[in-house]
């Protein structure tokens, strides 16, 4: 969470918000970063009415840069170690864990059980009690944490990470934030920030998992109109 005198910018995981993130350090002089993956609820009460800035990402392509960067890690994390079987699982079996968490609790109860109680400064940071709510709800991961992030209503001002670098102009342009030719220049030119290794999202797929995917995260892909093709 980035908060400054004009918006409060909110991180959703594995959607460009590292770039964002350092971009604004760098060029807002009053930028000021309050925890990490916060979600709106716990914007200081200070910012609490201005507006919220927030990426979002392709559902399909977000389980895939999910799953690529967890599995090449020394020490993944709870929620991949658990979804995964400890890493033995594949691709399709562990998303279709991820997808069904808020459908049934055979992995939900240990997952809760391994997620810390509070929150840190680091990693996905999703406690046992943020996370629980998705039970029985019957929504894919994704949606759920776009939800508990930014609330219901969403961002007040979207932007899609595939087009981060235009959208992040539209969106400070919104909110009146004032962008230098070197803030500019940063945010059409230098590279990405945290990005996983991993070929296209659609290699991934075979038609029973994407449609589990159009199927539970249905209304996020409406909402900002994705596509499998996209």
């Amino acid at each position: 969470m980035i908060a400054t005198d004009r918006f409060v910018f909110l991180h959703l995981h594995k959607a460009g918000g590292s770039f964002v993130n350092d971009c604004l350090r760098r060029f807002v002089p009053d930028a000021r970063e309050i925890g990490y993956h916060l979600p709106r609820e716990l914007i200081p009460k200070r910012y609490q009415l201005l507006p919220v800035l927030g990426l979002v990402r392709n559902p399909w392509s977000y389980y895939v840069s999910w799953y690529a960067f967890q599995a090449r890690r020394p020490q993944p994390n709870a929620l991949f170690r658990i979804l995964s079987d400890g890493g033995r699982l594949p691709f399709a079996a562990t998303v279709r864990n991820l997808l069904e968490l808020g459908s049934e609790d055979t992995l939900l109860e240990p997952l809760l059980a391994a997620l810390p109680s509070g929150y840190g400064n680091r990693g996905l940071n999703l406690p046992a009690f943020a996370l629980a709510p998705i039970r029985g709800s019957g929504r894919g991961f994704y949606s759920f944490l776009h939800d508990y992030l930014y609330g219901a209503g969403g961002p007040t001002h979207a932007g899609r990470m595939e087009s981060v670098r235009t959208d992040l102009l539209r969106m400070l342009a919104a909110v009146d934030q004032p962008v230098g030719a070197s803030m500019r220049l940063f945010i059409l030119d230098a590279p990405p920030r945290n990005v996983s290794e991993h070929g296209a999202y659609r290699d991934y797929y075979d038609d029973s998992l994407r449609e589990l995917v159009a199927q539970k995260d249905a209304t996020l892909i409406a909402r900002y109109e994705y596509r499998f093709d996209d």
